[in-house]
């Protein structure tokens, strides 16, 4: 990709994932230079493919210094579900993994219906995969895929969001990561769960992606086709102000409301608070 065709009247790379011209005027000069910056690392990474080798975290066996209330919290879980995070992830990484896997609980349980076992789950921006044994214990999938557009991102150590994924999934049976822009991932699956996707250019900047990968419609209308029927989407967003409007997209592409919830304790603070709802296909 050249120099020049990033910056184009646009601003970036209107190549990547089809982005939806009729946006286009939305977006400043400056927003436009920043997105034609992180365009060129995009393009680079992609083309480097760079790989240090599998990065495994050093388990922490124990965690310590937690509150009163995460201390009850993670008891609680540990004895409903035998979950033991500890034993595979450095402390901050289980202590994460808590956090999400409590949200999903707490999420089916304002919903009342039994927690899906079995299937085909895609999680959808998977970054490097941290999170991948909370899924796992949840959702006690068949096969789970993690789907990550920039999965070549390379971390300040030299590692890249892919080598971080091989060694978080390491021991899971039916798990892999693919490098992808989901929006043209055509596949089926039971279960698909999305945190916090991109519904304003603002989120795409903040995570440092060009405004070419923001392509909301695109991205609501895949995982709608790709859903199952009789499957869920389940959704993570950044307050009710986001969530309403990524909730447009949602019934845009054809999904029907089943339930929400804003969870009431969270294992670790937020400055907006999450906002999980769950969604089936008409």
């Amino acid at each position: 990709m050249t120099t020049e065709s990033v910056f184009s009247a646009s601003g970036f790379d209107s190549s990547l994932s089809g982005a939806e011209p009729s946006d286009l005027p939305r977006y400043t000069l400056g927003q436009r230079l920043r997105s034609g910056y992180y365009a060129l690392w995009y393009r680079l990474g992609e083309h480097l493919r760079w790989s240090r080798g599998v990065y495994c975290e050093q388990p922490v066996g124990r965690l310590v210094l937690l509150s009163r209330g995460q201390q009850a919290r993670i008891a609680l879980l540990r004895r409903r579900f035998d979950l033991r995070f500890e034993k595979h992830c450095a402390a901050l990484t289980a202590i994460k993994n808590y956090d999400y896997f409590d949200m999903l609980d707490q999420a089916w349980m304002a919903w009342g219906e039994p927690r899906p076992a079995g299937g085909v789950v895609h999680d959808v921006g998977a970054s490097n995969f941290w999170y991948v044994r909370a899924l796992h214990a949840f959702f006690q999938p068949v096969e789970l895929t993690g789907i990550e557009v920039e999965g070549y991102r390379i971390s300040a150590n030299g590692y890249s969001r892919w080598d971080y994924a091989q060694g978080y999934m390491q021991d899971l049976p039916g798990t892999k990561f693919v490098v992808a822009d989901y929006a043209a991932y055509a596949a089926p699956a039971d279960t698909i769960v999305v945190w916090y996707p991109f519904v304003t250019p603002a989120s795409v900047l903040a995570w440092r992606m060009p405004l070419g990968l923001f392509a909301p419609r695109a991205l609501f209308a895949r995982m709608a086709s790709n859903l199952n029927p009789g499957g869920v989407l389940v959704m993570v967003n950044q307050g009710p102000e986001e969530a309403e409007c990524a909730a447009g997209f949602c019934r845009e592409a054809g999904l029907l409301f089943r339930s929400s919830c804003q969870p009431l304790a969270l294992l670790r603070a937020r400055r907006l608070p999450p906002v999980i709802s769950i969604w089936s296909r008409r």
